[in-house]
């Protein structure tokens, strides 16, 4: 991942750096309200030695700045805190004094400072008057020679001791620094495993990778499509129907020197929205003036005629299996040049059924008929009717939901359709989440074209052949019982 990738990160999951930086500072009041005051005292000695020549003076400086560094732990020494008990018997052990004392050097001088921290401030200070005393006399003791010769070295209090009037902890603007400095580290951390870890497509560019095709539309998440799924009515000028019509344009050009007339329409799972896609493409297609033929191929779970509102009673497995013919139970819908073929009942062996030379007659006819066959198929993920219709396709649309579809899903099912050699027009991304730059509300936009009115001679687009009848009724006639 690279620096853009974090930040995508942190964007996508800004909840869960928010949360843990308010858990952090919750903690860090909690920590702060209950730890206990502490007071330091302090005292600073300075280490000599009597009675040295100038010229002795370098290797004396050198010498004394090396004995300095032993006396800190001569400070926290056994030795030194069982003497302070001795002087200052305040109800603590030589091991709780020692605990107490903290020594450091100044750098490059002869000076050592010691700190003595207590929940009590007087104590501190007592405690360092004792540290000070007792010290002085353990030097004297260590480094005077035998034969009463002169030490060699001499410590004497310089500063101190002094005990501070506020306590040096809890400190509660450090503890909030760190405390937020902490939880905004924890939290991008967590943001980037999650983002590591959630393989379902959130975004365009994975559903790219995942299939290996063009992204061809991102149809954004619309509250309302649940409730009312056509782009018809108040809905036609919605930003979802605006990314339909942008779908519609790019299927157009996919490849305009080998036109895909017959699509067939399908997802990884169910319940991504596949339906939807297919009922509002074909009216988005016949708005702009094609002849539509929608069929039905979802024999398990049809929704088409519930979406659109028509009879589903006979449909496509009654052609099929011979009972009637195509003319007799296509349907028009509304005012466009629209034909709905729905699904009709419900069969035992819907794979085989789909595979058989009847239901390639159909497309025949159907290819005839109009200029453009849209073809709602099963999912990929469950059976094998998808892949069967699609196989009999010019190419495939493959729907994805955002955050629903796991990106090995996807590619398993765009993995099915290439090993069958079906063409993979593209990929749909559908709930995307999008800014709102994105989703500008079209409202006085809006395409018009009369219902029942076929595209010029010599002027076909993408999808248009030949021209055939202004009444694909008549074609669909030909199809043999």
């Amino acid at each position: 991942m690279d620096v853009r990738d974090y930040l995508h990160a942190v964007r996508r999951h800004w909840w869960i750096v928010l949360v843990t930086v308010m858990v952090a500072l919750g903690l860090t009041t909690l920590v702060t309200l209950r730890a206990q005051p502490r007071y330091a005292a302090s005292v600073t000695f300075f280490v000599t030695t009597p009675n040295q020549g100038v010229s002795e003076a370098y290797q004396g400086s050198i010498f004394m700045q090396q004995r300095v560094k032993s006396y800190v732990d001569l400070l926290q020494s056994d030795r030194l805190a069982a003497s302070v008990v001795e002087r200052q018997p305040l109800g603590l052990t030589a091991e709780g004094v020692r605990s107490r004392i903290a020594a450091q050097t100044v750098p490059d001088t002869v000076l050592l400072r010691a700190t003595v921290t207590d929940t009590d401030a007087t104590r501190a200070l007592r405690l360092t008057e004792a540290v000070a005393a007792g010290f002085v006399e353990l030097i004297k003791q260590v480094e005077t020679p035998p034969e009463g010769r002169t030490a060699p070295i001499k410590v004497e209090v310089i500063g101190g001791p002094r005990v501070g009037s506020t306590p040096v902890s809890p400190q509660p603007l450090r503890n909030y620094g760190l405390g937020t400095l902490g939880g905004l580290l924890a939290g991008v951390a967590l943001a980037v495993l999650r983002t590591k870890l959630d393989t379902r497509l959130r975004d365009a560019i994975s559903l790219q990778r995942a299939t290996g095709s063009p992204l061809l539309g991102e149809i954004p998440f619309d509250g309302t499509a649940r409730t009312d799924p056509l782009i018809v009515g108040e809905a036609a000028n919605s930003p979802r129907a605006e990314a339909i019509r942008k779908l519609r344009t790019n299927l157009r050009f996919v490849d305009v020197h080998e036109p895909a007339r017959v699509i067939a329409v399908t997802s990884a799972l169910q319940g991504e929205g596949k339906t939807t896609i297919s009922c509002n493409l074909a009216i988005a297609l016949a708005e702009a003036g094609w002849r539509v033929a929608l069929v039905d191929a979802d024999l398990r779970r049809p929704k088409v005629a519930e979406y659109l509102n028509l009879e589903s009673s006979v449909g496509l497995t009654d052609v099929l299996v011979g009972d009637v013919q195509v003319g007799d139970v296509v349907q028009r819908w509304g005012d466009k040049s629209l034909l709905v073929l729905p699904s009709g009942s419900t069969p035992p062996n819907p794979s085989e059924l789909l595979g058989s030379k009847a239901m390639a007659d159909l497309l025949v006819v159907l290819r005839e008929s109009a200029d453009i066959v849209i073809i709602d198929t099963a999912p990929l993920s469950s059976v094998t009717d998808g892949v069967v219709v699609a196989v009999q396709a010019d190419g495939a649309l493959l729907v994805s939901q955002h955050g629903r579809t796991d990106r090995g899903q996807v590619s398993a099912a765009a993995h099915a359709l290439q090993s069958v050699s079906v063409r993979l027009l593209g990929c749909v991304l559908n709930q995307a989440k999008l800014g709102k730059a994105d989703a500008y509300r079209y409202e006085s936009y809006r395409i018009e074209v009369p219902a029942a009115r076929s595209a010029p001679s010599g002027q076909h687009g993408a999808f248009l052949g030949p021209d055939r009848v202004a009444d694909p009724t008549q074609e669909l006639t030909r199809l043999p019982r």
